[in-house]
């Protein structure tokens, strides 16, 4: 068998980051079958919410390890457990998923609860423009990444396991609560876009969709293509899925189109010639979509996208709170943290177009 080559976004473990190799190569050694040790360690770059490693054991096989960051930690936060349990139970469905292989819940072996997975290899685009694909393909990548929402969001829960994953009962409205009272604990400074958006929030709040599964996260850099060919082959980052509106999943994977290309820490498609580039507007996108889940119209789509924008501003004020107390998982954490104001001023301009 030949061996796994270390990907390219691999690198050494940051500091801050370190754990006790031995320890994790005697766990998996009794956990694991097959597992040869000693262990290399390499640690991915990104990763701003659980910190993420390639593995490559004796026998040059890959393996990815995901873990909680180290420090204190916001409630509800950089739930691992709930990554392997979805993706465990979506393992022969058709929605693509990296192989679960162990799950530690016991911190005193590396310092916190980890998993440890299967690794794909393929290609993952953290562009939404896609220089790094033929301009011939950039329409299907964007295709198989809509149909891959779709695939998600027709899961049969209770026939996977899954029908108590999540409390769709209210689910817009506990999600606005959750997510403003995430910003709020991690600020250390008034923002006003924020405070109008959430207020903006609260007062609109559509009926809610029958719930599904949904991801949470979902954007083409959480997801795994071919080498060759342009198909979601893993799905990955489930931290924030859960059992609820698939409406909010699909606005989350738009937000593309409302980020300015290369701003900083985030990349969006704003001020692109995304006809020129070969990529789908956002209407046929989302059309695209509605055909695939039997829908017509998607009404409130407004408020899914400043909800969208507002959750993504939450998210990274809490990277520049752990940046500040040097425990970010990525180097570029302070960066992303000065994004929020951006992301904020944009979900208020979404929220009021349609007054």
């Amino acid at each position: 068998m030949s061996s796994t080559s270390i990907p390219a976004k691999a690198g050494p473990v940051r500091t801050g980051h370190a754990f006790d190799r031995g320890s994790l190569e005697r766990y998996l050694g009794a956990k694991l079958p097959g597992f040869a040790p000693p262990v290399e360690v390499f640690q991915f770059e990104g990763g701003q919410s659980n910190p993420t490693f390639f593995l490559r054991d004796a026998a040059g096989i890959g393996y990815v390890l995901r873990k909680k960051p180290p420090g204190v930690l916001l409630p509800s936060a950089h739930l691992v457990e709930r990554e392997h349990r979805v993706m465990a139970a979506l393992r022969g469905t058709d929605v693509p998923v990296p192989g679960m292989r162990v799950l530690c819940e016991d911190a005193a072996i590396i310092g916190t609860p980890f998993y440890v997975m299967d690794y794909v290899a393929g290609r993952i685009f953290r562009d939404p423009t896609l220089p790094d694909a033929p301009r011939d393909e950039r329409a299907a990548i964007y295709d198989s990444m809509n149909e891959t929402a779709a695939r998600i969001h027709r899961v049969d829960v209770l026939a996977v396991g899954l029908g108590d994953y999540g409390k769709p009962a209210h689910y817009l409205a506990r999600q606005v609560k959750r997510w403003t009272e995430q910003y709020v604990a991690a600020r250390s400074r008034p923002i006003e876009p924020m405070d109008v958006l959430s207020s903006w929030l609260v007062e609109h709040v559509p009926p809610e969709e029958p719930a599904t599964l949904t991801h949470g996260d979902f954007r083409l850099d959480n997801l795994v293509f071919h080498p060759t060919e342009p198909r979601v082959v893993a799905v990955l980052d489930w931290e924030l899925s859960t059992l609820g509106n698939p409406l909010a999943d699909l606005a989350y994977n738009c937000l593309a189109y409302y980020l300015p290309t290369r701003h900083g820490a985030l990349q969006g498609l704003l001020g692109s010639e995304i006809a020129a580039l070969g990529i789908p507007s956002e209407p046929d996108y989302v059309a695209a979509y509605a055909t695939r889940t039997g829908r017509g119209a998607i009404p409130d789509w407004d408020f899914y996208l400043a909800f969208g924008l507002f959750r993504v501003a939450s998210i990274v004020e809490g990277v520049r709170a752990r940046a500040e107390k040097g425990t970010a998982s990525s180097a570029s954490g302070r960066e992303v943290g000065r994004m929020t104001e951006l992301l904020a001023e944009t979900g208020v301009r979404v929220a009021r177009r349609g007054a």
